[in-house]
């Protein structure tokens, strides 16, 4: 009798242990699942961005890698600079100040191309003869396998004339660098040994 309440007893301590462990294992789980949980909800708070609105409101913005956008940075940079430079009125102040804001975007060797063009007294004959000046970029196409960025861009060059309209083809090369953004350079790139490479007639539309 003794023997077999003995054996009762062991059997039951067996199982209270048995217990014991499956509801360690069981809470260990649940700890673990509840910190991997808090973890990846905190990466997901990391990307939002709580903006105030006037002083009033929170409104709710992502943040997403800027490596994402840098090809969209680029492109747009590179447009930008075209309109900057190639997009000219009769007028000396207005040409300057594009020329001044162009050159932010780029090294000297775009100074030297205007530098150039000037010595011709390309400039003076678009003033003179109240010539105006307008692009229209077809497409870029950068290389970011490699660094620095290998860009071509394609565009249609229009001059106006009073006596009739010019199409142009353009195409012009480049490199892009990073650099330190700022209200001038808003996409942080620098464009380096710029070069034209075909910019010749393609029609003439008498007016």
């Amino acid at each position: 009798m003794e023997f077999k309440t003995l054996r009762n007893i062991e059997n039951s301590f067996r199982q209270i242990r048995l217990y014991a462990i499956v509801f360690a294992v069981l809470c260990t789980s649940v700890v673990g699942y509840a910190v991997w949980q808090s973890y990846r909800f905190a990466e997901l708070q990391r990307q939002k961005i709580y903006v105030l609105d006037n002083g009033k409101s929170l409104m709710l913005a992502l943040s997403q890698d800027a490596s994402i956008n840098r090809p969209v940075e680029a492109r747009e940079h590179i447009r930008r600079f075209h309109e900057l430079f190639f997009t000219l009125a009769p007028d000396k102040r207005a040409i300057e100040s594009n020329m001044k804001r162009a050159f932010n975007l780029a090294d000297k060797s775009v100074f030297d191309y205007y530098k150039d063009l000037s010595e011709k007294g390309y400039y003076n004959r678009i003033i003179s003869g109240n010539v105006q000046q307008r692009i229209e970029v077809d497409s870029v196409v950068c290389n970011f396998n490699t660094y620095p960025y290998a860009v071509r861009t394609y565009a249609k060059q229009y001059i106006i004339r009073s006596s009739n309209l010019t199409r142009r083809s353009l195409v012009t090369s480049c490199y892009l660098v990073n650099s330190v953004r700022s209200d001038n350079n808003p996409q942080g790139f620098n464009i380096e040994k710029f070069s034209v490479l075909e910019n010749k007639d393609e029609e003439v539309i008498e007016r």
